[in-house]
């Protein structure tokens, strides 16, 4: 496919048109290191999806499974998982239909975890306790970005405060990483109070949530993206880059594989199925970052 990048013949890689991905590879090397920026979704994407047959904590599940939430807290939060999170993953609802049952999940989970008065100076012993895994040789990921001053815009319906420490603790919060979530809002003595809007969750990842962060526009010229998500909604990610020249989108299937090959395969340009690194996208951003 592209000598180049070895990592492509990997067994986990599914790609519909390698025709179309070498052209896409090939021009992104040809824009230059001075107009890529890299725009990605947090959890099971950056972050693992499974680890020896169990499920990794997603940002949110840290916090919702950690000791400052009640037993009862707890019970109820998981009961809202186990409703909602099949409907948005279910291949054969529209996105109009999974929106509106969205943003009541992420409403119901939010007005939960404001109930426990949770305090803004646990939150970096909640992420050291928790079984947060991140994805195989993401260290490498992101000191290529910073040292090549490639931005790295992180867009996420998890929890902006849980993410931010995971992405601190694992050393690697440089000054090219960007963050957008949903961040909590803190009392003067430190306990939630709220949750700041607006509101993201999965298929909401676009433009209508970035209004006034004017990120996208101060930097007009990098017009080369590589995405990277993990479900149908993060393909809108990049909507705010006001002009797009090339875009290749990496698609991370972890869970329902065969049920949601097709529809991965007919969206994103690679998709990479069951794979718990990074070592695709590191084999693609090497080639791109080399002189």
């Amino acid at each position: 496919l592209c000598p180049q990048v070895p990592e492509l013949e990997k067994a986990t890689v599914r790609i519909r048109q390698p025709e179309r991905v070498r052209e896409i590879i090939q021009a992104l090397r040809e824009q230059g290191v001075s107009k890529l920026q890299v725009i990605s979704d947090f959890d099971m994407t950056l972050s693992r999806f499974g680890c020896n047959g169990r499920r990794c904590p997603t940002s949110h599940n840290i916090l919702d499974t950690s000791r400052v939430i009640s037993e009862g807290g707890k019970k109820k939060l998981k009961d809202l998982l186990h409703y909602y999170y099949p409907i948005e993953i279910d291949p054969n609802r529209t996105l109009e239909e999974k929106r509106p049952l969205m943003v009541e999940w992420w409403t119901k989970a939010h007005e939960l975890l404001v109930q426990q008065k949770i305090h803004k100076s646990d939150i970096a012993q909640i992420v050291r306790e928790s079984e947060a895994m991140l994805r195989y040789r993401l260290g490498v990921f992101f000191d290529q970005l910073h040292q090549n001053n490639v931005p790295l815009f992180i867009f996420s319906a998890g929890v902006g405060d849980i993410l931010e420490e995971i992405i601190r603790q694992a050393n690697v919060f440089y000054p090219n990483v960007n963050v957008v979530s949903n961040y909590m809002a803190f009392s003067d003595e430190g306990v939630l109070t709220h949750f700041k809007g607006p509101l993201i969750h999965t298929y909401n990842k676009n433009n209508s949530v970035l209004q006034g962060t004017g990120y996208f526009q101060q930097l007009s010229t990098r017009t080369s993206i590589i995405l990277l998500g993990d479900s149908m909604g993060d393909l809108t990610m990049a909507d705010g880059v006001p002009s797009v020249e090339n875009i290749l989108k990496i698609g991370f299937l972890n869970d329902k594989v065969e049920e949601r090959r097709k529809k991965y395969l007919d969206s994103y340009d690679i998709v990479l199925e069951s794979d718990e690194t990074l070592d695709v996208v590191n084999g693609i951003l090497r080639y791109l970052l080399a002189e």
